[in-house]
């Protein structure tokens, strides 16, 4: 597809095809961050499809919760951001297909009501039919949740109503009285491993930055490992993952080490610290680093480890908390890339430098693709054309400090072996946040 990596001049379709190797001499741009991925089993919404949630929104639509309850502790984690970084933009929640899921029912003769979605949240529901008092023969029915009314409506029979973001109607006849009926028998079901490869595949025509998953199954995480290599390698749109328990060595997998426990007492698990860890990855810029990032809300971690535990866990490149003057911080922000190569070398254990390559690479897609393919002639003022674009976008990346030492003849746009084809060379050179200072303390008298 095009977009992706490649190694001699043979693709059949037309795109921007790019490479980055850790002598820096490849590609960077301008672009926004801030999206996140992720399938998370839930008790009420539709089933198998991406629902985008932006940051602010009213969770209730998206999951039936609003945003104070224990349900929503997953979106709340992602959107929070750390001290110095914002969070996502948006969430892209894909709640997955589960087998002996149940839709609540409940039966007022003549009518039959069922929750929209299946799941534990449709007991949460319940029906009262009122007598209008200002119309005779008519009736008031409310749709209640958790106590609340969520919807009111008039009908005399029960094709009058209407169905709800709640409740569908169904039967036939006339209404009668009810004080309150509780519709029962919902439920979450049990959620497949095939279910989070259906949740990629829809995904894959989404463009994201960080896909989140919060789960301990192996056979879940290749695919993961997998799915994010194949989007950065073969579709050209760079992203990673985040998840608990994995050694994969790979710059686009970050992996988290040990938990939380944030300030009202809850425990997160490595697992859930992944919606944090996502949310904040996300919402970081390409000239901003998490290292030492505070985890807002959290007092501790669970499992404090030792110095000689840390050191082992970033070798393995694992994200790893701990706490310091009663704040919970990130040690240092780096992915699971362990062994380098003179393509990947060191500096791509940084997910700062990721983030930098990665805007690069998107952000020349993206914009190739809107204003250069098929409108710029395959000239030398067409070729002039595509280095001052690129220029000019280094440029600003410079001025914002996310990278240092450009300069103009390190964009080289030269003819490719087609007529049709250019080739791009870059040279940049990231910037990274400090991570260590060393000072000699000399003591005179």
């Amino acid at each position: 597809m095009a977009g992706e990596t490649w190694t001699s001049q043979n693709k059949k379709q037309p795109g921007v095809y790019i490479n980055v190797k850790s002598s820096m001499t490849q590609a960077v741009s301008v672009g926004d961050r801030g999206i996140v991925a992720i399938c998370e089993p839930l008790s009420w919404g539709p089933e198998g499809e991406i629902m985008t949630i932006h940051v602010g929104n009213d969770f209730t639509p998206y999951i039936g919760y609003d945003s104070t309850n224990n349900k929503a502790l997953f979106l709340r984690e992602i959107f929070k951001g750390s001290d110095r970084t914002t969070g996502p933009v948006k969430v892209l929640l894909y709640r997955p297909s589960a087998t002996d899921a149940v839709k609540a029912t409940a039966t007022i003769e003549p009518l039959t009501v069922t929750a929209k979605y299946n799941g534990v949240r449709g007991n949460d529901i319940s029906i009262s039919i009122i007598t209008d008092p200002d119309n005779a023969g008519n009736f008031i029915v409310q749709t209640v949740v958790d106590g609340t009314v969520k919807h009111s409506q008039y009908g005399k029979k029960v094709t009058d109503l209407k169905s709800n973001d709640w409740v569908i109607f169904s039967g036939t006849g006339d209404l009668v009285d009810s004080a309150g009926a509780p519709l029962t028998g919902g439920s979450d079901g049990t959620v497949s491993s095939a279910a989070y490869s259906a949740f990629l595949t829809v995904l894959e025509s989404f463009s994201f930055n960080v896909l989140i998953y919060d789960g301990a199954d192996s056979a879940v995480q290749s695919a993961y490992v997998a799915f994010v290599n194949r989007m950065r390698d073969n579709l050209g749109k760079k992203c990673q993952a985040v998840m608990a328990g994995i050694e994969s060595n790979s710059e686009a997998i970050i992996c988290v080490k040990n938990g939380v426990i944030l300030s009202d007492g809850t425990i997160l698990t490595p697992q859930q610290t992944s919606w944090w860890v996502g949310g904040a990855e996300a919402g970081a810029n390409y000239n901003e680093s998490l290292v030492y990032g505070q985890y807002p809300d959290a007092e501790n971690v669970s499992p404090r480890l030792t110095s000689s535990e840390i050191d082992e866990a970033l070798d393995k490149g694992q994200i790893v908390f701990f706490e310091e003057f009663g704040s919970v911080k990130i040690m240092s922000d780096i992915n699971t890339l362990t062994t380098y190569t003179s393509d990947r070398g060191e500096a791509f254990r940084l997910n700062q430098v990721i983030r930098i390559v990665d805007t690069v690479v998107n952000d020349i897609y993206k914009n190739f693709s809107k204003n250069f393919i098929g409108k710029t002639q395959n000239n030398a003022t067409g070729r002039d054309l595509l280095k001052v674009w690129i220029v000019g976008h280094l440029n600003e990346i410079q001025a914002n400090g996310g990278i240092q030492n450009f300069i103009a003849d390190d964009v080289v746009v030269g003819a490719g072996e087609e007529i049709n084809s250019v080739v791009i060379t870059l040279a940049i050179q990231p910037v990274a946040a400090v991570e260590k200072i060393y000072i000699t303390a000399t003591l005179t008298d």
